[in-house]
């Protein structure tokens, strides 16, 4: 049973008569009557009672007036959610994000999701690790990253969204948390460091060993952390500094004193499959633009 023929039945019963029907159809009377018998046919029952011109739904037709305005119903509500996702104005939209994304511009950018494009679907996903956040782009689990540092692989694009300075948050007890000005870069060798695990993030660990080699320090890591809060729970607790983007002071970790490290500056990055197929990442990107 075809949907427009669907249509037709629904337009009889509403308008009465085939030459009404036909008029809102646009269909010639002879074809629409066909149409009718032949649904009829196949069914096995008169829909309409015929009286004169004047055509009102048999109880069979009245059964399947109920499904049929469902079923249009259903029909239309489909066609308007497909132009919606092709638009990007519909569908779900995956992102994978580090802390320090969350903590800077896209928090704010949520917020304008979730205004601009309520249809959509957004689904969070946090993580710790660059690496496995490219993976799951690449592997098509997740549609964005905002990360720091994206894997170099061709089949992404990465795009910079914003930057910002490495800090270096203190045990607030020691000597180099008195003052606001940055610190030189060799104030890393004047303080044991709590850091991540290098089999957690090595993109991040690698990142601040080259930190250290720039200022020709050698580093005395003091712990290791698998999560921010850990390791700003270590730098309260005196074992040492932790070496994090500038953002993460809006954690306001009591006991912590972050001070700026003069020329160190990260970035975060909008990354995407560069054949991605959904059209939520464009108007997630022209959204942030």
């Amino acid at each position: 049973m075809e949907i427009r023929v669907l249509g037709y039945v629904v337009a009889v019963a509403e308008t009465g008569t085939l030459v009404g029907a036909a008029e809102r159809l646009h269909l010639t009377q002879p074809t629409l009557s066909r149409q009718l018998r032949d649904l009829e046919r196949r069914l096995g029952t008169p829909l309409f009672h015929r009286e004169g011109r004047r055509m009102t739904p048999t109880p069979a037709g009245e059964a399947l007036l109920a499904r049929a305005r469902v079923i249009l119903a259903e029909a239309e509500a489909a066609q308007e959610d497909v132009r919606l996702a092709a638009q990007g104005l519909r569908g779900r939209l995956t992102i994978t994000f580090a802390g320090s994304g969350i903590n800077g511009p896209l928090g704010a950018a949520l917020r304008t999701v979730r205004e601009t494009l309520p249809d959509v679907e957004l689904r969070l996903v946090e993580s710790f690790n660059d690496a496995r956040m490219s993976a799951e782009v690449l592997e098509g689990r997740c549609d964005l990253a905002v990360q720091r540092l994206p894997a170099q692989d061709e089949r992404l694009a990465v795009r910079e969204w914003w930057r910002e300075p490495f800090t270096l948050f203190l045990p607030s007890a020691h000597p180099l948390a008195a003052g606001e000005d940055e610190l030189p870069l060799t104030a890393l060798g004047d303080v044991p460091l709590v850091l991540w695990p290098r089999e957690v993030s090595p993109l991040s660990y690698d990142e601040i060993a080259a930190l250290c080699r720039q200022a020709g320090v050698v580093p005395r890591i003091a712990a290791e952390a698998r999560t921010v809060q850990t390791l700003l729970a270590l730098a309260a607790a005196g074992f040492g500094a932790a070496v994090l983007a500038d953002s993460y002071r809006v954690l306001h970790r009591t006991g912590v004193t972050p001070r700026p490290l003069a020329g160190a500056t990260t970035s975060n990055s909008l990354v995407w499959r560069r054949d991605t197929t959904n059209p939520l990442v464009a108007r997630f990107r022209e959204l942030i633009r």
